[in-house]
């Protein structure tokens, strides 16, 4: 940005009340300020990819859901929403400075402070909560899907055993135990297992496909999923839902798509078209006629259908 003169530094000098957010790798400051990156390097260089995945395998990355959204996205907008607070007493706005990397160790904070306690402190994928503890791990089904199993409580373990008829101590041998519960969870169908387990409170749930979660009891009570009229997939309401102004999913257009509003914003900030072709012509901005592609994506809807 600063190379277009719109930085930090030369917009608050205009507006002392501007709160400025930035989002990068690795921070506004330091020897890698301009170095680039993917969610899998933030989480890396977080210390946080070390410890996920299962033993013997190497470091799993979760997506790229815990840099990219968890320690980017949502820090971000945390940040703007202090500021915005803090603005009420200042006055005065301020620079919102988002590394993925400390985001992804922050929203991690959990695992640095729980190092040295029974929870952690084993290789990764020998610990009670990263597979290492039979009673905290998932397990495949006849059919080939799959259950979750966290049963961490005794009096939650002592409903997985009612539901598997087993009768194991918990803290006995892992891996016995674990290959034990393999065989059982190998004797009935997922279906069978969530009929077992919906009249146990037992903390044992099936593993849902992202396209069966819109299909579940809960999720249909609550709402929690809509059906978008425009990809025709069933996509998450907003959440977490507000009493008074609950969040409400926007389908009357299609998804955005860059640059479509790149002539509309330009000509309230004062350009004359002229100018905003300009800038599109040496590649400052970009430019898209969304009803061109809006007109193919119809076209392909209407064969998928």
């Amino acid at each position: 940005m600063e190379k277009l003169n719109l930085g930090p530094d030369i917009l608050m000098a205009k507006n002392q009340r501007l709160i400025y957010a930035r989002i990068s790798g690795y921070g506004q400051t330091g020897p890698y300020v301009h170095k680039a990156g993917h969610d899998i390097n933030y989480v890396a260089m977080s210390g946080i990819l070390s410890v996920l995945g299962r033993r013997e395998t190497v470091p799993t990355p979760p997506l790229n859901l815990i840099a990219d959204f968890a320690g980017g996205g949502m820090t971000c907008a945390l940040g703007i929403v202090m500021s915005l607070f803090e603005r009420q007493s200042s006055g005065k706005g301020q620079v919102v400075d988002t590394s993925l990397v400390e985001g992804t160790a922050y929203v991690s904070s959990f695992v640095y402070k729980t190092q040295n306690s029974p929870i952690w402190g084993k290789p990764r994928g020998q610990n009670l909560l990263d597979s290492g503890a039979p009673f905290y791990d998932t397990y495949e089904t006849k059919d080939g899907k799959y259950m979750a199993v966290g049963s961490l409580e005794p009096h939650f373990y002592a409903k997985l055993l009612e539901g598997l008829e087993l009768d194991i101590p918990q803290f006995s041998n892992f891996d016995i135990t674990k290959e034990s519960f393999r065989l059982k969870f190998l004797t009935k169908t997922q279906m069978e297992w969530i009929e077992i387990f919906d009249k146990l409170d037992a903390c044992v749930t099936p593993i849902i496909e992202l396209t069966e979660a819109h299909q579940k009891e809960p999720n249909i009570s609550r709402k929690s999923f809509y059906k978008n009229p425009h990809t025709l997939s069933w996509e998450p309401e907003p959440a977490p839902k507000l009493s008074r102004t609950p969040g409400i999913a926007n389908f009357s257009n299609p998804d955005p798509i860059p640059g479509e509003h790149t002539m509309e914003i330009l000509k309230e900030f004062g350009y004359e078209e002229s100018e905003i072709r300009s800038l599109a012509a040496n590649g400052t901005v970009g430019i898209h006629h969304a009803h061109a592609s809006v007109q193919k994506f119809e076209n392909l809807t209407s064969l998928l259908r």
